[in-house]
């Protein structure tokens, strides 16, 4: 998916935005950059590979190459950025968070409006960046030029604009899918997709963007250019999986929205008297395993760690790109305890179930290692439409989905029309996708999480959350 972090401030603000930045690493594992503006060099940019190495190793000279008393930087999941652009406008850096549904369509438009060029990458592909860049320069000013910009775009983009006055430009997306936050220092302010990243350091909670809201920041002041609109769509997937523990989007913090969420789900089994006898309560690392902290208080049943991650070696935001590989980094991470699983009987708590690849050998590990039972909890409902919105997901097609998949050897196209009974535990063809996906992993049980629960987690309106992945409602 991708994050960025800008300083503007009255001192050098190099530092600031290279932990800032870093502390968005869980968010991509392609590319990221740096861009600063200093009065005597003007603009200046770095961008790295991050594919085989994380950011503050590509990043650790960065102090000693660059400075600034305003900068950027960002960690990209897409192509390469910030980008240094100069147009009518001026001279600027830009980064962004998005996902453009129709962009071979724009970029046709664009060419044959203009009658530009763009700087062609391998095999003729457009960096996005340079699209969303041109389309802004296309207009008067900024604000008319990224209003454009959201209103073309098919899908989603939340822009990080640096100036050669050293000021900021933030945009949130048309429908705020994504957060935009703004800390205040000492010195002046910061914009951050996650809260922590600015109050690790010393950064205060200053201002949350409404969707579509367009503010500049200098030093001394924030701005607004355009106000917010009135819908708003934040992605739930966020709390569920994607925002890191510490991080507060809308006002809600991920990690106890997570633990809500698993109390949630404990008690609904409870009242369905569909709970399983049992050892131990555990957790899919590392997102998985708030929600089985609730899932645990709840139900009064202890909470156990029965593998370990070894992750010194391979963390999150470090890992292969191709799918095998991946797998065996998986398998090779988890470090039991025979302890706690040799005879015992064990339930997860997964964040998520999307294609179900690490799922099988998870179990399988288990067993090897002597585990009586395995049941499996989702704590968000089965996942059937790959996200429109956000790059969370690199599904070329629903039927790459592990539900959707199931739904199709179950009834093959006309079960398509059925989704919502299949997401639905209490109907016929609900049980029948849990029992499938339950004995094609070797589960003992399988239940995933209502879709009222996670709202009910989560505390915001519904009309206020995107919950596309789940249901298809835009």
């Amino acid at each position: 998916m991708g994050g960025f972090f800008g300083v503007t401030s009255k001192s050098d603000c190099m530092v600031d935005v290279f932990f800032g930045t870093d502390y968005h690493s869980h968010l991509g594992t392609r590319r990221a950059g740096m861009a600063a503006y200093d009065e005597k060099i003007g603009l200046q940019r770095e961008i790295h590979n991050i594919e085989n190495s994380p950011f503050r190793t590509k990043f650790e000279n960065i102090l000693n190459e660059m400075k600034g008393k305003a900068a950027i930087g960002c960690i990209s999941d897409t192509d390469p950025q910030p980008l240094l652009i100069r147009s009518h406008l001026g001279t600027f850096a830009l980064c962004m968070v998005a996902k453009i549904n129709n962009l071979d369509e724009l970029i046709e438009k664009h060419l044959s409006e203009s009658g530009g060029h763009f700087d062609a990458m391998t095999g003729g592909k457009i960096n996005s960046t340079e699209l969303v860049a041109a389309m802004i320069s296309q207009k008067s000013d900024f604000v008319e030029g990224i209003r454009y910009v959201q209103d073309m775009i098919d899908g989603t983009c939340s822009i990080l604009i640096l100036k050669e006055d050293g000021n900021l430009i933030a945009a949130r997306d048309k429908m705020g899918r994504l957060p935009i936050l703004i800390g205040k220092g000492e010195d002046g302010y910061c914009v951050s997709f996650e809260s922590f990243a600015y109050s690790k350091l010393d950064y205060a909670d200053e201002y949350e963007l409404g969707p579509a809201e367009i503010i500049e920041l200098s030093p001394d002041k924030i701005t607004q250019l355009a106000a917010p609109g009135q819908e708003m769509r934040i992605c739930a997937f966020l709390w569920s999986y994607y925002g890191y523990p510490t991080s507060r989007y809308e006002g809600v913090n991920v990690e106890t929205m997570r633990y809500r969420n698993g109390k949630i789900m404990a008690a609904n089994e409870m009242e369905a008297g569909t709970m399983p006898k049992l050892d131990y309560v555990c957790g899919i690392p590392d997102s998985g395993t708030p929600h089985a902290m609730g899932y645990a208080a709840k139900s009064k049943i202890g909470f156990a760690r029965p593998f370990i991650k070894y992750t010194p070696t391979w963390p999150r935001s470090f890992t292969p790109a191709n799918q095998k590989e991946r797998n065996k980094v998986a398998k090779m991470k988890q470090i039991p305890v025979h302890e706690l699983i040799e005879g015992k009987d064990l339930l997860f708590v997964d964040d998520s179930i999307v294609r179900g690849t690490q799922l099988g050998e998870t179990v399988e590990f288990l067993y090897e290692n002597g585990a009586k039972s395995v049941h499996m909890r989702s704590a968000c409902p089965p996942i059937m439409y790959g996200c429109k919105y956000l790059n969370f997901s690199t599904s070329r097609s629903d039927m790459e989905l592990l539900a959707r998949r199931v739904i199709q050897d179950l009834e093959g196209d006309e079960g398509q029309k059925y989704i919502d009974e299949y997401s639905d535990s209490n109907t016929e063809r609900g049980k029948a996708l849990r029992k499938v996906i339950a004995e094609q992993f070797n589960f003992d049980s399988l239940e995933f999480q209502t879709l009222e629960g996670v709202i009910e987690a989560i505390g915001l309106e519904p009309c206020k959350l995107c919950t596309y992945c789940w249901n298809g409602k835009e």
